[in-house]
């Protein structure tokens, strides 16, 4: 009997390991979850959806890197600071990188501030057109991106467009 317990209570502790190994975190469901697994999370902890990662991203700033847009759209309703910024940028730089207009357009309808800059200084607009993305250049200066701020090498969007040739976006830039 005390053979069978031992194998029974064996057995249970590496069913109880293993399901834990399959837990996502609030990080992985923000790459490729869904917003029902996220409510889940949040009821065990309102707070999850503000925490970073170990390399200092929020589950924001995952999503929308990630393309993860019914996620990025409920967290960006919920989080304290949709202007978080990471070393990396805020979640509407990872945005610009990926070049999903529509889900650009949602984060500055969410308040996101269209100007915080990394921590290099480049701010979404430098960001976009060192890109070469002559459309969310369109859209970032519609929403009144300041064409004026510099990065901490000192040069403007304008600077960068002007580097890159393309006249597209030089004429975008232009005051």
């Amino acid at each position: 009997m005390k053979n069978l317990i031992l194998i029974v209570s064996m057995f249970l502790s590496f069913s109880l390991t293993s399901a834990q190994e399959k837990a996502k975190s609030i990080f992985d469901i923000a790459r490729s979850g869904t917003v029902a697994e996220v409510k889940e999370l949040m009821k065990q902890d309102p707070d999850v959806i503000n925490k970073t990662n170990e390399s200092g991203f929020s589950p924001l700033i995952l999503a929308c890197y990630r393309g993860n847009l019914e996620v990025a759209d409920f967290l960006m309703g919920k989080v304290k600071n949709i202007n978080y910024n990471s070393s990396m940028g805020t979640a509407l730089m990872a945005v610009i990188y990926k070049g999903d207009l529509k889900l650009t357009q949602k984060l500055l309808d969410h308040k996101s501030d269209i100007n915080t800059a990394d921590a290099i200084g480049t701010t979404p607009l430098i960001f976009a057109t060192k890109l070469g993305n002559v459309e969310m250049v369109k859209l970032l200066i519609k929403n009144k991106a300041d064409k004026n701020l510099r990065d901490k090498q000192g040069n403007t969007a304008f600077e960068y467009a002007v580097i890159s040739k393309n006249p597209e976006l030089i004429n975008q830039l232009k005051n």
